[in-house]
């Protein structure tokens, strides 16, 4: 794969997002919704997968106490700019709150489960006194796939209908051993985006370790090192910043993150632990940069294959990434690189995916740790053999054996989290 169609990959899937990516995703339909109805609010109708009920009903969103399906689509109706697409909320005061409040108070906003086989969907519609405009989201976080007003489709496109196949194909196309070359050869100075990862997704990381938000992991991490309980070693350093980031994302931190292919928060786990390792062992920016590239590209990889959302955690698909790059960090070469990318496979594959919300930081921590205790295995040659589990002695097999277990192994288990979800 040439150096052009690498570069489009990570141009396409590393995205600048505010708040947690499900609830900004319903801001963005319902923003668009407005947009093409003008007139008073009578009425709005959100309508979604179970996997964004799961990720929407409990995270926090930036500068905002409201939370749920039913404020994030009022929020985004009376305040949201859809220009801005994943950057919506920037900027929004709490007089916007406060209408969003309002709407939901006087019985305006209406929040179900939608009827779809899609996991990623996402329909709002908008009645006011003069229109009625409904839009659908689906596949990606920002794909618009159909915009309708007053019963007639005036856009139909995104992923349903263009574009999408040949991204697919230039993504089965990668390999980690074609990643791990092209890293290698890449030119720096074309990985503006990489960079511009490291230094937003470090922003929030130190914000989480220096305020108080969600469960604090991240913080109380650091602060057991500074008493003596940690160690100061480069698990504890990894999983200290990323899960700060987590806590600070969770809890409505109002700074935006890189996010990987459509999560804010997996964009966090894939950068962060890279970036603790890489600062922790003084290397120069150039390999942190290359290491982090490295790390986004494995995930890019592994999701393509795994679905956007899943009953499995996408984290550990980041914790995959995370642990090829620490090798690249550490010296190491191709083949203990795949060993790593194995171990956490075998390590983290069960990890479910309850929803996000503040927990969500422990899980990053748990990753994190993952991906250095797999890289240092592979360092020393140890690597989860063929006859454990479903690993397998290709790498891109065990891949593909753990998306299988996301995709097809986990509907129920899917049905049945969102039911208990539901009943509290």
């Amino acid at each position: 794969m040439n150096n052009h169609k690498i570069l489009s990959i990570l141009e396409k899937e590393l995205v600048v997002a505010l708040g947690c990516t499900e609830p900004v995703a319903i801001a963005l339909a319902a923003a668009t919704a407005k947009s093409y109805a003008n007139g008073t609010i009578q009425e709005i109708i959100v309508k979604a997968s179970g996997n964004i009920i799961k990720n929407a009903k409990s995270v926090g969103i930036p500068g905002m106490s409201g939370k749920g399906l039913d404020f994030s689509a009022a929020l985004g109706a009376v305040a949201g700019d859809p220009d801005k697409k994943l950057e919506l909320l920037d900027g929004l005061t709490k007089k916007d709150e406060q209408l969003a409040l309002q709407l939901i108070s006087e019985g305006k906003v209406k929040a179900g489960q939608a009827d779809s086989p899609k996991r990623l969907y996402i329909e709002v519609t908008v009645q006011t006194d003069q229109h009625v405009s409904k839009v659908v989201i689906s596949d990606n976080h920002s794909n618009i796939t159909l915009i309708e007003v007053d019963g007639k489709p005036v856009f139909l496109g995104g992923c349903e209908n263009i574009g999408i196949q040949t991204e697919e194909e230039e993504l089965e196309a990668l390999t980690i051993d074609e990643i791990y070359l092209w890293v290698l050869e890449a030119n720096v100075e074309e990985l503006t985006l990489v960079k511009k990862s490291i230094e937003l997704n470090k922003t929030i990381g130190l914000e989480g370790l220096s305020g108080q938000y969600g469960l604090n992991v991240g913080r109380t991490i650091q602060e057991n090192v500074k008493k003596g309980f940690l160690s100061a070693d480069l698990a504890t350093a990894a999983m200290s910043l990323a899960a700060a980031g987590s806590d600070a994302r969770m809890a409505g931190s109002t700074l935006p993150v890189m996010a990987n292919t459509g999560s804010g928060n997996q964009g966090i786990a894939v950068t962060l632990p890279v970036v603790a390792v890489a600062e922790k062992l003084q290397v120069s920016e150039d390999k942190m940069i290359r290491a982090v590239a490295l790390s986004h590209l494995v995930t890019i990889h592994i999701k393509s294959k795994f679905g956007r959302l899943s009953a499995l955690c996408g984290v550990t698909a980041a914790g995959m990434g995370a642990s090829a790059a620490i090798v690249y960090l550490l010296d190491g070469n191709l083949q203990q690189v795949k060993a790593a990318v194995q171990n956490t496979i075998g390590n983290v594959s069960g990890m479910i995916c309850d929803g996000a919300k503040a927990g969500c930081a422990m899980k990053v921590s748990t990753c994190s740790n993952v991906a250095v205790q797999s890289a240092l295995l592979a360092l020393n040659h140890q690597e989860i053999q063929s006859t454990d589990g479903f690993i397998h002695d290709d790498v891109e097999k065990s891949i593909e054996s753990f998306c299988k277990l996301g995709n097809e192994g986990t509907r129920q288990t899917d049905e049945l989290i969102l039911k208990l979800m539901l009943e509290k």
